[in-house]
């Protein structure tokens, strides 16, 4: 989901719900305690400089019960963020504390945002022959030229 995605369908909603991939609901007291743009430059493993962007929401399970964070808030720290941190129209991450620091992607259900399991991947995979992953499963040795 992109940025400009989450504050459209913001002013759909009267309360804000973000639900686990499990179906769990993050407890409704929640804060968005960070709102930032992350820029990861890197190599991959065949040799390849990249750089990715991402909008980076940060949810805090807080301890605070007497306050929501509402739509309009909400949209009014997006609009705030993009304007000191010049972000632009970037995918969402999203970071909650479960038994550890957890990052996730952002969809919307019409009603909930689904915080979607992440995964890492090879990204080189012509340069590094790596045979599609349903081919390595159960099977991959030391030898197999695959690690």
């Amino acid at each position: 989901m992109k940025l400009s995605e989450i504050k459209s369908s913001l002013k759909t909603l009267d309360t804000i719900a973000f639900q686990l991939p499990n179906g769990e609901l993050v407890p409704n007291h929640f804060h968005v305690t960070e709102i930032g743009k992350i820029t990861k430059n890197f190599i991959d493993c065949g040799g390849t400089v990249r750089k990715e962007e991402v909008v980076n929401f940060q949810l805090w399970d807080a301890d605070d019960y007497d306050h929501r964070l509402h739509p309009e808030k909400l949209i009014n720290i997006i609009n705030l963020s993009e304007k000191i941190l010049e972000i632009g129209d970037l995918e969402i991450e999203v970071e909650f504390q479960g038994e550890t620091i957890q990052k996730f992607g952002l969809d919307f259900d019409g009603k909930n945002y689904l915080l979607t399991s992440k995964q890492t991947d090879c990204l080189a995979r012509d340069k590094c022959e790596v045979p599609a992953f349903s081919e390595t499963a159960n099977c991959c040795s030391p030898s197999s030229g695959c690690c």
